[in-house]
């Protein structure tokens, strides 16, 4: 996934937070900060240039006068993390999680429509579904329930809620977890999307192997491969064609659990292997075959697509001249022709959808989550190229209408389809009158 701790102009990986100005002398933070915002408030601003440090600074202030307030410590975490602050920001969080679990972000009318239980667990920015960048300033309540161990998952009480959203991304770390989610939420009473027995099929090799034959669909061989035997590799004691049928360099390499680019790299010989774990000392990694997917005019193209029960949602197109394409390093904030080209390419998404069905309807089938987004490009010989698939990535609506114009109406389209959803599984017509929300009350076979 992008990373949304590395957007453009505000994140900074050099600022440490000054000690907090005295209480007695700090300005009193704004109301709106007090309470939990999620990450949407804090991308928008770093999407917009706007400096996070003196935010960072009044939260920190407000945290010297408020000690026992989990919110405060809960969104300066989610300010450090967009810093790239990462292991402040992790601490920050653990304190917040040690006040409590359970935070919620409002609806925009009482009662809300719907109410979404997301469970969620400890971690960086991309740790869990981003979706209150998609629903924020909704109708539906969204409620971040934070979970413990594999052996007690639920450690406070559960709210009311009317659909529950498995929000914990795949990592060996989460597989106990998400054994016991299967278990718990077998029987729960309440609708469950992205249920956790189908959330582990999202992990890159697995998802290589599920899609491998898929009509319409490319998709290269990925393998888990230990450091000993890639370093047998780079040492020229082995061929690379013991690592998996057909492999040959180049190779693109990364560790098992990176996301966001993390020490991705692309290798064309032993010794830039070899130079590579001298550099990533990790113990285990995922080994896939460069595919050359450049244009006729020398440029990758990547786009992300959201799947929302099943039917495809743009959220964005961007075009590099590197073969390791994120949108906030593409240019496109800075080159009004590749704006334009992505504006063609959203506006003429249905067409592309046409032509790439079958694919779509395969990958849908063997997935089978409700919500999901892809990073993919179109192959050389036509087919749906799919670099990555999970249910963690964001997607958002929060560039600039001055630069972006033609974006609202397609994120509109997405909001919309992710409320549709939530309606339908709890049982309204997209569309009719609402009654209120049914009674959410725990079910009787929960803790």
């Amino acid at each position: 996934m992008d990373n949304p701790g590395s957007m453009p102009h505000s994140s900074t990986s050099d600022f440490a937070p000054p000690a907090a100005p005295p209480a007695a002398f700090a300005p009193e933070l704004p109301a709106p900060w007090r309470r939990f915002r999620g990450l949407a408030p804090f991308l928008r601003m770093s999407i917009a240039g706007e400096d996070l440090r003196p935010l960072a600074q009044a939260l920190l202030a407000q945290v010297d006068r408020s000690p026992d307030d989990a919110t405060l410590w809960l969104n300066l975490s989610l300010v450090m993390q967009c810093l790239e602050q990462h292991d402040l920001g992790l601490a920050m969080q653990a304190q917040a999680l040690q006040l409590q679990r359970v935070y919620r972000i409002a609806a925009t009318c009482a009662p809300p429509t719907r109410r979404l239980l997301m469970l969620m667990v400890p971690g960086d920015l991309a740790a869990n579904t981003p979706l209150d960048c998609l629903l924020e300033e909704s109708d539906i309540e969204l409620i971040f329930y934070y979970l413990g161990s594999a052996e007690q998952p639920f450690v406070a009480p559960i709210p009311a809620h009317d659909a529950v959203l498995v929000a914990l991304g795949d990592s060996d770390a989460n597989a106990p977890l998400l054994a016991a989610l299967e278990q718990a939420l077998a029987h729960w009473g309440r609708p469950v999307l992205n249920a956790p027995a189908l959330i582990p099929a999202t992990r890159r090799d697995r998802l290589s192997a599920l899609l491998q034959g898929a009509p319409g669909v490319s998709m290269p061989a990925i393998v888990q491969v230990q450091r000993s035997k890639l370093a047998e590799v780079a040492a020229q004691r082995a061929q690379a064609a013991t690592l998996f049928a057909d492999c040959a360099f180049p190779l693109i390499v990364r560790p098992v659990g990176s996301q966001a680019g993390r020490d991705l790299a692309r290798v064309t010989q032993p010794r830039e292997l070899a130079e590579y774990l001298a550099r990533v000392p990790e113990p285990a990694f995922f080994v896939a075959p460069f595919i050359d997917y450049r244009s006729a005019d020398g440029l990758y193209r990547k786009f992300r697509i959201a799947m929302v029960d099943g039917r495809p949602y743009v959220s964005h197109m961007a075009a590099s001249a590197h073969w390791m394409v994120h949108y906030v390093n593409a240019g496109m904030y800075e080159d009004a022709a590749k704006r334009a080209e992505e504006a063609r390419f959203m506006d003429d998404f249905d067409a592309f959808c046409a032509r790439h069905q079958a694919a779509f309807a395969a990958i849908q089938e063997r997935l089978a989550l409700d919500y999901y987004c892809m990073d993919a490009a179109q192959a050389a010989d036509g087919r749906l190229l799919i670099f990555e698939i999970d249910h963690i990535m964001v997607v958002h609506a929060m560039d600039s209408e001055a630069l972006f114009p033609f974006k609202q109406r397609h994120m509109a389209r997405l909001r919309t389809a992710v409320r549709d959803l939530l309606l339908r599984r709890t049982g309204a017509q997209p569309g009719a009158a609402l009654s209120a929300p049914p009674d959410s009350s725990v079910p009787p076979s929960q803790p």
